[in-house]
């Protein structure tokens, strides 16, 4: 009997004459397709949700989370954990992306690093992965070499350990503590999987990041008020968050921040806290970057 194909490698009927249809027929077709991501990610929250505990308790205490992935799965880690630092002021090792091939497969097609399972083990050891870590492969079809070695090689080591694909009961599944399996059904192309579960990985390493963030202290209500404003648009951000925090006019706020040498976050303590500026940097680098607890500290003066 032939081995029935994983989920992600099976035609869709629904979408079996694609190729004869014209282009309205083709992205409507697409779009009914991508309709059903967001409901398979729903059913699997639960699991999202223990993933991020158990990242949160690494990072809690002193650890670090690393993605590894091959291909589109890679790449998706690679860009989640780059948007952590400027998005939550956060260093730069604290969320890092491992992808097969290094980063030049960021922008070349490098298939074959995805079959070696002992590159994700090396992989890791070249970061310095230890039991303090956590770490979540991602995988689409659930069988990549790379990806279950490192997941395996981090959970040998005492790490905590996830996965993100889109076939369970894959091999992936099994080598993990918790696994996160949205199933969004085959492709609208059969096995192209930077369509429908390259979408739903997306939407799982937002909720994992973002969540993890929050729950680390990085976001005060909704808003961003640990962001690195390293550019006009986010310097900008920066003031809106600041005259939303403090009430402070737009010319206030702007010498406010000009007074904390353009960084928000000082800004916001010196601001709610009456300190100056060596006091607030001082708070926030015992307080670990996080304005509410660097404010508690302090103590309104």
């Amino acid at each position: 009997m032939a081995e029935q194909l994983p989920i992600t490698e099976q035609e869709n009927p629904r979408t079996s004459e694609i190729a004869r249809l014209p282009v309205a027929e083709i992205v409507r077709l697409m779009n009914e397709e991508d309709a059903r991501v967001a409901e398979a990610v729903r059913v699997v929250l639960p699991a999202v949700a223990r993933a991020v505990e158990g990242i949160v308790a690494r990072l809690r205490g002193g650890g670090r989370l690393f993605y590894a992935g091959t291909g589109t799965s890679g790449r998706l880690g690679v860009l989640d954990a780059a948007e952590c630092p400027p998005t939550f002021g956060v260093a730069p090792e604290l969320v890092q992306g491992i992808i097969a091939g290094g980063y030049e497969a960021l922008y070349r097609a490098t298939e074959a690093s995805e079959d070696d399972a002992d590159a994700g083990a090396r992989d890791l050891n070249a970061r310095g992965a230890t039991a303090q870590d956590a770490v979540v492969g991602i995988a689409a079809s659930g069988r990549t070499p790379y990806t279950i070695g490192a997941v395996a090689h981090a959970r040998a080591l005492g790490a905590f350990t996830a996965c993100v694909t889109c076939a369970p009961a894959s091999p992936i599944t099994s080598a993990v503590d918790v696994s996160i399996a949205p199933v969004v059904g085959p492709e609208v192309i059969a096995g192209s999987t930077r369509l429908k579960a390259g979408t739903a990985q997306k939407l799982v390493l937002n909720m994992l990041s973002t969540a993890t963030m929050i729950r680390l202290g990085y976001v005060t209500g909704n808003r961003m008020t640990n962001l690195l404003p390293r550019n006009e648009k986010l310097r900008a951000r920066s003031l809106r968050i600041l005259q939303a925090e403090t009430g402070l006019s737009e010319p206030d706020a702007r010498a406010a921040l000009e007074a904390a040498g353009g960084d928000l976050r000082v800004a916001l303590v010196m601001r709610k806290t009456n300190c100056s500026r060596a006091e607030a940097e001082q708070a926030l680098q015992t307080a670990g970057g996080v304005v509410q607890r660097a404010v508690a500290a302090l103590g309104a003066r």
